[in-house]
């Protein structure tokens, strides 16, 4: 006799938004570890953490991403 029945394997997780996939020990949001992460080195401020692009949802699946302004690094040749 067979049994059909599995543990739910990584391609069974519901990751939908406001769905916790692993049990997270430090508490934090994303948000906040990316802010956490990106100012823990000894020379890093504030600025390290800004966000570095923007997003515009224009209707019909298309978003637009853009460098944001106050990026601290921006794509293209340094002046």
């Amino acid at each position: 006799m067979s049994d059909d029945t599995q543990a739910p394997g990584p391609a069974d997780r519901d990751t939908s938004p406001g769905h916790e996939v692993d049990h997270d020990p430090t508490g934090m949001t994303d948000d906040e570890k990316r802010h956490d992460q990106l100012t823990r080195a000894p020379k890093s401020d504030e600025s390290d953490a800004a966000p570095r692009i923007t997003t515009e949802d224009r209707g019909d699946g298309v978003t637009r991403i853009d460098v944001a302004d106050t990026a601290k690094v921006r794509p293209g040749k340094a002046d």
